[in-house]
């Protein structure tokens, strides 16, 4: 199948599916969409001049050329630089080992936090819950993970305190929850203040006022997974009207 890309946004796509810029389907010199110039998000890859859709689900576009394929995909692959809530199921010497939901555990170094030192070692016991980053995520090489940043500093990184819950969505849904003007956490602000930590691996950890808010908060954003925009509305106006 060959097409233009941006006639195709919004449409559900295929793995296999293909797109090129052939002579037949050339882009006017105002058409900003060019193929050297599109980057691909995920579920679609580069091979020569043309773009291959990897994983089923809806093209999305992001000006000026920014496109990905939105999926309901629960399994992750770990990506350097993303930030993932993990749980700490095993300690081996002076390395922590993190279940982040993918194929194998991560590593976490006692040194990968906050002026922690020889002396100093944080207090992470198995079980606790961290939220940190990949500096390393390749095929090749096992995941490994930090609790600083470039500059040492923590940066809202670390162990989570008491209290909360953490439930597992799709990674479509988080990506959702992380753009900068999302509805779903506009909307969630106006009705419960609570404290929300997304993972790019499909974890969140909330935490409200009152353990019923806390579960209600948690039952609402796992049931924005498959609702349309107009659905989720009506379900948080009638939560906001005390009819559930």
């Amino acid at each position: 199948m060959f097409s233009r890309l941006k006639d195709k946004v919004g449409q559900v796509q295929l793995p296999g599916d293909e797109f090129s810029w052939e002579a037949e389907d050339t882009i006017p010199l105002t058409d900003p969409v060019r193929p050297e110039r599109v980057v691909c998000g995920p579920g679609l890859r580069r091979s020569g001049d043309r773009l291959l859709v990897c994983k089923s689900g809806v093209l999305r576009h992001k000006q000026p050329n920014v496109f990905w394929i939105d999926s309901q995909q629960r399994r992750y692959v770990p990506a350097k630089g993303e930030t993932v809530i993990g749980i700490v199921t095993a300690k081996s010497g002076d390395i922590f080992k993190v279940d982040v939901g993918g194929s194998e555990a991560a590593s976490l170094s006692y040194l990968a936090f906050e002026g922690a030192t020889k002396r100093n070692r944080p207090n992470v016991q198995v079980g606790d819950l961290v939220f940190a980053q990949f500096i390393v995520a390749n095929k090749d090489m096992e995941p490994e993970l930090t609790c600083i940043d470039s500059s040492g500093r923590a940066n809202g990184m670390g162990v989570f305190g008491a209290g909360g819950l953490v439930f597992t969505v799709s990674l479509g849904l988080v990506r959702r929850l992380l753009s900068p003007l999302s509805e779903i956490r506009s909307d969630l602000d106006q009705l419960f203040p609570c404290e929300l930590v997304v993972g790019m691996n499909g974890r969140l950890w909330v935490r409200s006022p009152s353990i019923q808010q806390t579960l209600i908060v948690a039952n609402l954003l796992q049931s924005c997974d498959s609702m349309t925009a107009p659905q989720r509305r009506e379900l948080f106006r009638r939560v906001q009207q005390g009819a559930l």
